[in-house]
C-alpha cells in the first residue's frame, strides 16, 4: 500500500450479523429501548398491536422505535445520523414504519443501515429471542448474580431486623 492508498472503511452490513451478535449488541443497550426493539422487532408484533400494548397513539410508537432502531444501528457499529428536525423525524418514523410492513416501500438513503438491520432482526427474531433467553439464563447462574443476590438478601434481613429492634425499643 502506498501513501496516496486509503484504506476504505468496511460497508455496514446488517445481513451478515448473525443472531447471537444481534443479540449481544441488543444486551448493550439500555432495558426499555430493549423492551421496545423486542417486541417490535423480534417478537415481530404490528406497530398497532404494540402501540395498543404501551397505550401510545401508533404515529408515537413509530417516532420512538426510530430512536431505537437508530440507537440499536449505532450499537451494531453503522454511522446513522441522527434527524435533523422534527419534521423529518416524523417522515422518518413513518418510512421505517412502512418499510418494516412491506419490502418496496421507499426510505431515505440515510435510513437505509437502520432498515435493513430492522428487517434483519424481523428475519431472525425467534433466534434473537433463542439468544436473548440463554445470555439471561447464564447471567443468573454466574457467580457474579447469586453473590449479588445474597447480599440482597443480607441487606433486607438487616433492615428488618433494624426495624423490629427499633419498633421494640420505641418510648412508650
Amino acid at each position: 500500500m502506498t501513501e496516496t492508498d486509503v484504506a476504505m472503511p468496511a460497508a455496514f452490513d446488517p445481513s451478515q450479523l448473525p443472531p447471537a451478535a444481534l443479540a449481544e449488541v441488543l444486551r448493550k443497550l439500555p432495558p426499555r429501548p430493549v423492551a421496545l426493539l423486542r417486541r417490535c422487532l423480534a417478537r415481530g408484533e404490528s406497530l398497532e398491536a404494540c402501540a395498543a400494548f404501551y397505550g401510545v397513539t401508533p404515529a408515537a410508537l413509530s417516532a420512538n422505535l426510530l430512536r431505537e432502531a437508530l440507537a440499536l444501528t449505532e450499537a451494531a457499529g453503522g454511522g446513522p445520523r441522527p434527524p435533523e428536525s422534527p419534521e423529518e423525524e416524523a417522515a422518518w418514523a413513518r418510512q421505517l414504519s412502512a418499510a418494516l410492513e412491506r419490502e418496496t416501500a421507499t426510505v431515505s438513503p440515510a435510513l437505509s443501515d437502520t432498515v435493513a438491520l430492522c428487517r434483519r432482526m424481523l428475519a431472525v427474531g425467534p433466534q434473537v429471542e433463542l439468544a436473548l433467553e440463554a445470555a439471561d439464563r447464564a447471567e443468573a447462574a454466574s457467580p457474579r448474580r447469586k453473590r449479588e443476590d445474597l447480599l440482597r438478601r443480607l441487606a433486607v434481613g438487616l433492615l428488618l431486623a433494624l426495624a423490629a429492634y427499633f419498633y421494640w425499643k420505641r418510648p412508650q
